[in-house]
């Protein structure tokens, strides 16, 4: 392998000003102690295609490489359509359906996103673990993003952790909004030790929900909403408390003759690449079944 040339094994770093050790560079890049110990320790960080110590003190000009081995996957490789709306180095993201589940349990050990992801890694070459960086609810549709390596998983699990993450989703709710806009800004718990309900509570994780309206309908509203903290259930928890619960959510309101889940799609996600200061939009187009339950209310 060119220790030197940028490719899907090989993770390329110039050196802009020097004064820094090896350590102390990668990790202002941007790179976990964990990770950096990982790699370090397999001998897989180079410079200028030399293994040095971590305490060397890099120059300007100097080229950091780090190789990122090839790995087994065990998930069982399903040849299933995946709805792939991007794709480069280090993710993958795509647009995943209603009802499908994104990865095995005990009662979903086929028939998963992740199995048809086995698949397509397998028939391009890419030897790779399955790493998802977000999670999706089985009856949510919109963007799921896949890390190729550990490197790019840790640098897109660091954007969501710190919200450096732009995350919109599109819900159709009961009731006429009558806000244009609003910034719902309340504590998400358990509704009880054992219950997968979520409520609004004092004792719970802070969470901010902001949203705006796209169009209203006789009894119904299309919304635009921006995720600003991830906590389990937010969206449907949030919507729910201010009286405007999701149409078809069987948990949080009840069931609808038009649409057989909730009416929640991920439909936007604005991000830096993992190794790149660039900045990247990815757009998933609205499902048939929301459309449809849209044409119904207008």
């Amino acid at each position: 392998m060119d220790l030197l040339k940028e490719s899907e094994n090989n993770i390329i770093f110039s050196v802009k000003d020097g004064g820094e050790t090896l350590e102390e560079f990668l990790l202002n890049q941007g790179l976990s102690s964990r990770f950096f110990r990982r790699v370090y320790k397999g001998k897989c960080i180079f410079v200028n295609g030399k293994l040095i110590n971590k305490n060397q003190v890099l120059n300007m000009g100097d080229i950091v490489s780090i190789i990122i081995e090839d790995e087994i996957d065990n998930t069982f490789a399903e040849n299933m359509p995946l709805d792939i709306i991007y794709e480069d180095m280090d993710i993958l993201a795509i647009n995943k359906p209603p009802f499908v589940v994104v990865h095995p349990t005990k009662s979903h050990q086929a028939n998963t996103i992740s199995n048809g992801i086995a698949y397509y890694f397998k028939e391009k070459g890419i030897k790779r673990k399955i790493r998802l960086v977000n999670r999706l609810d089985m009856n949510t549709s919109g963007i799921l993003l896949v890390a190729k390596s550990s490197f790019a998983h840790q640098q897109m699990a660091l954007q969501f952790e710190n919200n450096k993450v732009e995350k919109r989703y599109m819900a159709v709710v009961d009731g006429v909004v009558e806000k244009d806009s609003d910034a719902i800004d309340l504590p998400i718990g358990r509704e009880e030790e054992k219950s997968i309900r979520k409520v609004v509570t004092p004792n719970g994780q802070d969470a901010l929900t902001k949203y705006r309206v796209m169009e209203r309908y006789n009894n119904a509203t299309l919304l635009d909403i921006e995720l600003i903290t991830g906590r389990s259930h937010q969206i449907r928890v949030h919507l729910n408390h201010i009286g405007h619960p999701i149409i078809g959510d069987t948990l949080y309101f009840k069931s609808s003759p038009y649409i057989n889940r909730q009416a929640l799609h991920a439909y936007y996600l604005k991000l830096k690449k993992p190794r790149r200061e660039e900045k990247i939009e990815l757009k998933a187009n609205l499902p048939k079944d929301i459309k449809m339950l849209i044409n119904h209310l207008k």
